[in-house]
């Protein structure tokens, strides 16, 4: 391989690129501090990072502030947990399965501050950052009272546009301290493979001083070389590679399984409550458990809900 391609694909020297294979524990004690602003991958039912949501959980990272485009389960985890005192997001819910409820609660009481957006104005957000330029110009929120508050906020301003065609608003630039994701298949460099949609992800890793991203297979050294059109995210952007099969579960990954519908109404069930029956779930199936696989043989004993879940998904596409 020449050279300048195995830079970009590796990020420097092979020989520490090799160091990027890590544990989630070990990931998140590295790279997930208290007060971080932390990027969240995924989106409502999908490819959501929840393996690292519940390492950050049980290693108590508090402090947090929390930023994407659909905030959802993985949201509600780490507030219901007390880790997070502010969020800023283009919505904060399941879609068809409501709204997150430990998420309003906490907003509601003032436990958790909250920057409202357009989906559009927070992957705007993260262009900026990713290009190194302190803002992007924008007509999304035009004429809202959402607008109002970012700009009162000094997150966001209102100018005419220098070739005269009317308002636009500029967003600032967001820099994560980390971004969380999980993707399909990465090697032992952090070049990373997402099948389908990606969303705000790939700006957002690029604009984040560090990354951790959990995979459903990490596959051998050198596999990537000859198809380097299918790297979605270079190595050189990426700080930390888990392993970890069924790292989204209970939302989907596109082409590996579904997502499972029956674990996420009992979830919203239970969160809507939010009384002793969830804190109860919360720490059986979140934080007391030694890791995700340990949550994972809690929540489908025996594996047959997700082998269900591959078969659904490989009669989809």
């Amino acid at each position: 391989m020449a050279v300048g391609v195995h830079h970009l694909l590796t990020g420097g020297d092979p020989g520490q690129a090799t160091g990027k294979v890590m544990t989630a524990e070990e990931a998140v004690g590295r790279f997930v501090r208290p007060g971080a602003v932390v990027g969240m991958g995924g989106q409502n039912i999908n490819r959501c990072p929840m393996a690292l949501v519940h390492e950050v959980a049980r290693q108590g990272v508090g402090d947090l502030t929390v930023v994407g485009c659909n905030l959802s389960l993985p949201l509600d985890l780490l507030v219901a947990a007390g880790l997070v005192v502010r969020t800023e997001q283009g919505s904060g819910n399941l879609e068809r399965y409501g709204t997150l409820f430990a998420w309003r609660r906490a907003v509601e009481a003032g436990r958790v501050a909250v920057a409202d957006h357009s989906h559009l104005t927070m992957a705007s957000r993260f262009t900026a950052g990713a290009n190194g330029v302190p803002f992007l110009p924008t007509r999304s929120l035009l004429g809202s009272d959402v607008l109002a508050a970012l700009v009162a906020e000094g997150i966001a301003q209102v100018m005419d546009d220098p070739w005269g065609d009317g308002p636009v608003v500029l967003v600032r630039a967001l820099r994560p301290d980390v971004s969380l994701i999980h993707a399909h298949r990465a090697d032992p460099f952090g070049n990373v493979v997402i099948e389908g949609v990606t969303s705000h992800e790939v700006d957002m890793v690029r604009a984040s001083a560090a990354t951790v991203v959990t995979v459903e297979e990490i596959v051998p050294e050198g596999e990537l070389n000859a198809r380097p059109e299918e790297v979605t995210i270079s190595g050189a952007y990426v700080s930390a590679v888990v392993a970890q099969p069924f790292g989204a579960f209970p939302t989907s990954v596109y082409r590996r399984y579904d997502f499972a519908e029956d674990e996420i109404k009992a979830y919203q069930a239970l969160a809507r409550h939010g009384d002793g029956t969830y804190a109860s779930w919360l720490a059986d199936h979140v934080l007391n458990p030694a890791d995700f696989d340990g949550y994972l043989r809690r929540a489908d004993p025996g594996g047959a809900r997700r082998a269900a879940l591959t078969e659904s998904m490989r009669s989809h596409v």
